[in-house]
């Protein structure tokens, strides 16, 4: 039987990864302990939720994670994480209540990462996004999606490039839908302290015309048919550009995204521009977030953009504020608020969307 061209990433990592290591005897070797460092946090939220005319909601939820990275061999690690939320991609947060039910964990993170030279590094198997997203924006991605397949991130002097083959749905009858994505950019100083990162990149979906939409059949905005297919493709340029400096002896950030999906002729882009300032990671420091964010509703596919502005999804336009404080090293206090507006092509007319989540997190590692 011929070796299915789908195959040909996994044979080849696995030809790579055959190849003997060169020692090096200068180092005493590990024990045992010295090989996995440890990570986790748990998280937890007050949320309110106001639709115009439909809904407002209040309830209390938690988010935590837990894992380590291994040191497997020389340049190789493993990385496995588990996480609350059950199986959404875009969320591991569960919420108290529902009579004190047992609540469901999942596997978060289970992958490879080889530093196969200086400036590369190769990820297989469920992986944090290796995409770069300016200001950490979750128009296209959002921060909990961690994609599975194979991936590359490169960096050399400016330059940086990164690049992946995902599979997103393996169906028993019919073609299955892949993700194939890829980035280019360059990050350049600006006098003594300041940096500019800017690049394009290019993600298309395969198969998504006539198949039900990714993650239980939910569209989330995008465009389906009358028996809630998909009615597009997805093949998403994107332009992104980040500038980091000080202000008030403060880490800040302008910082701003645009996509085009080059598949449908309306409906069909999104932008994200916003500041970031301040860096909450020790004791009494602060973090300052704004972003304005509009997102047509065939501009990027729906599920894996981020789960809470607008409701989740795409057809949605407005504000992100967040704030971050550091009570104690380990443990945050925050708030986000989201003004946001829900276009007509999810509800059939423009509503007020308005969301307030407060948090206390602490941290381990």
């Amino acid at each position: 039987m011929p070796l299915s061209i789908r195959a040909l990433p996994l044979v080849c990592l696995v030809v790579l990864f055959s190849l003997p290591a060169v020692a090096d005897d200068s180092k005493p070797a590990p024990t045992w302990v010295d090989r996995f460092a440890f990570k986790g946090d748990l998280r937890l939220r007050h949320e309110t939720i106001d639709i115009q005319d439909i809904e407002t909601r209040r309830r209390l939820r938690f988010r935590t994670r837990f894992g380590f990275t291994a040191d497997v061999a020389d340049n190789v690690d493993f990385v496995l994480s588990i996480a609350s939320g059950g199986d959404d991609p875009v969320s591991t947060n569960q919420n108290f209540g529902d009579g004190f039910t047992t609540k469901d964990l999942g596997i978060d993170l289970a992958y490879i990462n080889w530093a196969a030279m200086d400036g590369l590094n190769i990820y297989a198997g469920k992986m944090k996004n290796p995409l770069y997203k300016a200001g950490k924006v979750p128009l296209v991605w959002d921060s909990d999606l961690n994609p599975e397949g194979i991936a590359a991130t490169y960096k050399a002097g400016i330059f940086f490039a990164n690049a992946g083959g995902f599979t997103v749905q393996e169906r028993a009858i019919g073609d299955d839908s892949f993700l194939y994505a890829g980035q280019i950019g360059v990050k350049l100083a600006v006098g003594e302290s300041a940096k500019l990162t800017a690049g394009v990149g290019h993600f298309a979906y395969t198969n998504t015309v006539g198949n039900t939409p990714f993650y239980n059949g939910r569209p989330k905005g995008n465009s389906v048919s009358i028996t809630n297919n998909y009615l597009y493709d997805y093949k998403t340029s994107e332009v992104f550009a980040q500038f980091d400096t000080q202000l008030f002896d403060l880490p800040f950030q302008i910082f701003g995204h645009f996509v085009q999906n080059g598949e449908v002729s309306e409906q069909d882009t999104g932008y994200s521009f916003g500041v970031n300032l301040g860096a909450a990671k020790k004791q009494g420091e602060q973090q300052f977030y704004w972003i304005y964010q509009d997102i047509e509703a065939d501009a990027v596919i729906a599920t894996f953009n981020d789960s809470d502005f607008g409701g989740g999804g795409t057809d949605s336009t407005g504000h992100m504020l967040k704030y971050r404080y550091m009570l104690r090293d380990k443990i945050a206090l925050g708030g986000t608020l989201m003004i946001n507006q829900i276009a007509g092509n999810l509800l059939g007319e423009e509503r007020d969307y308005n969301r307030l989540q407060l948090d206390v997190e602490f941290l381990f590692n």
